[in-house]
C-alpha cells in the first residue's frame, strides 16, 4: 500500500499539485491544513510554504470566469424555460459561491506550483544592466 505522506520520486507537474493537493517538490500530500488554508511548510521535505505569495488572484479569477458561465447558464435558462424570478434567486447565488469555493483549492495549488516551478518570491528584483552613475 502506497503512503499518501510518502514522496514521489519525480516532482509532480503543475496540474497534478493542483487536483492532488501534493507539494510541488517532492510530491507529498501536504499541501493543505484545512479547506483552503496552506500548511505553512511540507512536513515531508521542508519546503516552506508561507514563502510564495499566492494571495487573492485565483479567488478573482475564479469569480469571473465562473460568473461569466453562471451569467450565461442563468440567461439561457431564462430565454428557455422562463422560470419565476424567484427561482433565479434561489439557484445562482449557491452555485456561483459553491463552484469558486470548489475550484478555489485547485486554483491556488496550481498557482503556488508555478511559483515554485519559476522561482518566483515576494520582493525579488533583478537588476539587469544597471548603468553606473
Amino acid at each position: 500500500m502506497v503512503d499518501p505522506l510518502e514522496p514521489t520520486t519525480t516532482e509532480p507537474t503543475i496540474v497534478q499539485v493542483g487536483l492532488r493537493s501534493v507539494c510541488p517538490r517532492c510530491g507529498a500530500k501536504t499541501l493543505y491544513v484545512g479547506m483552503i488554508k496552506f500548511a505553512p511548510r511540507c512536513t515531508s521535505c521542508g519546503l516552506d510554504f508561507d514563502a510564495f505569495n499566492v494571495g487573492d488572484g485565483p479567488a478573482a479569477f475564479l469569480t469571473l470566469i465562473i460568473g461569466t458561465l453562471v451569467c450565461i447558464a442563468a440567461i439561457t435558462f431564462e430565454l428557455t424555460v422562463h422560470p419565476p424570478i424567484w427561482l433565479h434567486i434561489l439557484l445562482w447565488p449557491p452555485i456561483t459561491i459553491l463552484a469558486v469555493i470548489a475550484s478555489l483549492r485547485v486554483a491556488k495549488g496550481m498557482l503556488l506550483a508555478s511559483e515554485y516551478r519559476n522561482h518566483a518570491r515576494e520582493g525579488r528584483i533583478s537588476v539587469i544592466d544597471e548603468p553606473n552613475p
